[in-house]
């Protein structure tokens, strides 16, 4: 149960992280400053209530100039991925290249979600945590029925 709940505890931080990081991203570029609909949809769904968020924001304030660069990076090199794969004179070697500068952004952004889960992790409850694991499940259904859907249009084709 304690592995559930640490995984459990560990996604919801990811996805709060991701959203209110990206948000921060976005309103620091001069984007729009309301929270956005999936950043509104967690909030809701989770039932955060506003010291639960105020605590959040609080955690997330204090670490703002680690989240930001981590989270430009690993859109940048998201970015360059899809420019080496579509280049004209896309090798294997450029694309495994820029694959790696993926991973190693992804790894970092893992890291700062880890270390933020142990801070935000204890702001939450039971309930919530029980519903990031069935937000999960169900976005692994989801993935599994698309790629399902995927083979089976191949196989046709």
């Amino acid at each position: 149960m304690k592995n559930k709940r640490l995984f459990s505890l560990v996604a919801a931080v990811a996805l709060m992280t991701g959203g209110f990081a990206v948000y921060k991203v976005r309103a620091a570029e001069g984007a729009r400053s309301e929270r956005g609909p999936v950043l509104q949809r967690i909030i809701k769904g989770l039932d955060l209530k506003d010291e639960q968020l105020d605590k959040i924001k609080t955690e997330l304030r204090a670490e703002k100039d680690t989240i930001v660069p981590i989270i430009k990076n690993l859109h940048a090199s998201r970015k360059a991925l899809r420019e080496a794969i579509h280049a004209s004179g896309a090798t294997e070697a450029s694309v495994r290249e820029a694959s790696k500068k993926v991973a190693t952004a992804e790894s970092d952004f893992a890291v700062e979600r880890m270390k933020l889960s142990a801070k935000i992790g204890p702001i939450l409850t039971e309930e919530q945590i029980a519903k990031v694991k069935q937000f999960e499940e169900k976005a692994d259904e989801a993935v599994i029925a698309v790629l399902k859907k995927v083979g089976e249009a191949l196989e046709k084709n």
